[in-house]
């Protein structure tokens, strides 16, 4: 498979797994515009890496997720400086964890305005180009909570079924126009993000990293595995495949199980 004359735009994209989705749709040829907050020198050499390891252009727009009229600016960007937006991968999104009534109301409509409404903005302002060109794909970072919920996030939860919604009207709309529009819902992945959180777990509940990892973090995992952010930037690769062509308003879960049970 190539993407060579492909050219993608994925937020939060200077880490984790949206620099991972970025790096795998690089070496299948498709040029990149990576998004996403970080130290500038720190985005500067991802950027760079991306376009020395597989030959390809990639730009940096720093588009705040939370701001409408930058999303749409962004994907502006994209056409100028690539030529188009084929691929879509809206991967930005952040958490907060407090029992609703304590729920801060600015937490919740920031989470819902990153998580959710940055997806709907970008998708707004790349439709056009891709009912025009008759390709295009988006694919949503959605996660084990757009299918199932867990106490004390009801922001993220929401604005995960919320992005699974979305993705299923936006495929609906672009069916007739060689464009399709998935989710992809992994279970906890291994990040920094990730990795970071077990310290102060062990603190607080007086565990081993171990026990943390595996009777905390994967506790819903029936393999007691992690997903990679590999695993999940292939399966975004795979989408973008004309093989995957007639996959279009699917939830797909790479969750070692989770929501099986």
């Amino acid at each position: 498979m190539s993407l060579k004359s492909r050219n993608a735009v994925v937020t939060g994209s200077t880490s984790g797994i949206g620099l991972c989705i970025a790096r795998a749709l690089a070496a299948e040829g498709a040029n990149i515009m990576i998004n996403g907050f970080g130290a500038p020198a720190d985005i500067e050499t991802e950027r760079a890496k991306i376009e020395a390891d597989f030959g390809v252009k990639c730009v940096y727009d720093g588009a705040d997720m939370s701001k409408p009229a930058e999303i749409a600016a962004m994907i502006k960007n994209a056409k100028d400086k690539l030529g188009s937006c084929d691929i879509l991968v809206n991967n930005a999104g952040i958490q907060f964890v407090s029992p609703i009534e304590e729920f801060p109301i600015e937490k919740w409509d920031q989470i819902i305005a990153i998580n959710l409404s940055s997806a709907f903005h970008s998708i707004r302002a790349a439709v056009p180009g891709m009912k025009a060109r008759k390709w295009g794909r988006i694919i949503n970072t959605a996660s084990a909570h757009s299918l199932v919920a867990s106490p004390f996030k009801s922001a993220y939860v929401t604005a995960k079924h919320g992005l699974a919604g979305l993705s299923k009207t936006a495929a609906l709309e672009l069916a007739q126009f060689g464009a399709t529009s998935n989710c992809i819902s992994p279970g906890y992945v291994w990040t920094p993000l990730v990795e970071k959180q077990i310290p102060d777990t062990m603190a607080a509940r007086h565990m081993t990293k171990e026990q943390v990892m595996h009777d905390v973090l994967l506790a819903a995992q029936p393999t007691k595995e992690f997903v990679t952010v590999d695993q999940v930037a292939a399966l975004a690769v795979f989408l973008c495949s004309d093989a995957a062509a007639q996959i279009t308003g699917a939830n797909i879960s790479i969750d070692g199980g989770w929501t099986a049970e």
